[in-house]
């Protein structure tokens, strides 16, 4: 018989709340060893042949994924997967650039990313060095190839707010992308750009724009991002301020959810 969170704390657990365990109740630690395989040994107050008997049952439930806590970017990355089952490899350069090459594992698509490259065969992905892209890349690129877009970039610089069904997400580009960007490198332009450079980015010329820096990025052959530096004043109390831009084309080559991904991930790597 299957133990749910409420049979392992009604029917095994002390129920004492003692935090032995390193949660602060019974029933917390019954939810992590039933939703994510927390070691019920690791209760100090259980007999060993009670561990034993209720590891037979949950092993099986396991097995069957019961109650499992769900991997999201597993869950995502099949997804993508899924989306991206019907496309050629041979059709990809003339929609998302990149090159063909014939390699020993057969014939792969070689794609520019930043200051790098991914090699896409008709099953996996992997960085140009061959070692393994995150999982949430993946599904990022998979996006890309499943999209359909094929429009190279007008030079027209967008917001995110200017593109349609963004309302959910301006909130989330302004804390975890522009804020953190701000606060990492406010009186650090310099530093900014240097950290830039190093993935690839081009310092625009500064009669090209107002900001104080303006740095063009080149995620992929047909998907460039624009980041916005004015450092702040404080004899004017101007907190600074950074934007992203994207060309005006990118609702055609990414869904929202990918431009977020986009967008945190520079952060990520500027801030690393």
């Amino acid at each position: 018989m299957a133990l749910s969170v409420v049979d392992l704390y009604r029917d095994v657990l002390p129920k004492t709340n003692c935090r032995d365990c390193g949660f602060s109740t019974c029933l917390a630690f019954a939810g992590m060893v039933v939703s994510e395989k927390h070691p019920l040994k690791n209760c100090p107050h259980l007999d060993p042949a009670v561990v034993e008997q209720c590891n037979i049952e949950l092993n099986e439930q396991y097995r069957a994924g019961k109650w499992l806590k769900r991997d999201m970017a597993d869950d995502a990355l099949a997804w993508a997967k899924e989306r991206m089952a019907s496309m050629k490899l041979t059709d990809l350069p003339d929609r998302i650039g990149g090159t063909l090459e014939n390699q020993a594992g057969g014939t792969v698509l070689v794609l520019p990313y930043f200051n790098t490259t991914v090699l896409i065969s008709d099953h996996t992905i992997t960085r140009g060095d061959g070692s393994a892209l995150t999982r949430w890349e993946q599904v990022f690129l998979y996006n890309h190839m499943a999209q359909g877009g094929s429009r190279m970039p007008t030079g027209k610089w967008k917001g995110l707010v200017e593109f349609p069904n963004t309302v959910s997400k301006i909130k989330s580009m302004v804390d975890k992308v522009e804020i953190p960007l701000m606060q990492a490198f406010k009186g650090r332009g310099e530093a900014l750009r240097a950290a830039a450079e190093k993935y690839g980015a081009i310092v625009v010329p500064k009669d090209q724009h107002s900001a104080d820096i303006a740095l063009y990025f080149k995620a992929l052959p047909k998907v460039p991002v624009m980041l916005m530096f004015t450092d702040q004043d404080l004899d004017d109390g101007f907190p600074g301020s950074v934007k992203l831009l994207f060309d005006e084309t990118i609702i055609t080559h990414l869904d929202i959810e990918s431009i977020m991904f986009l967008s945190e991930r520079i952060k990520q790597m500027l801030c690393d």
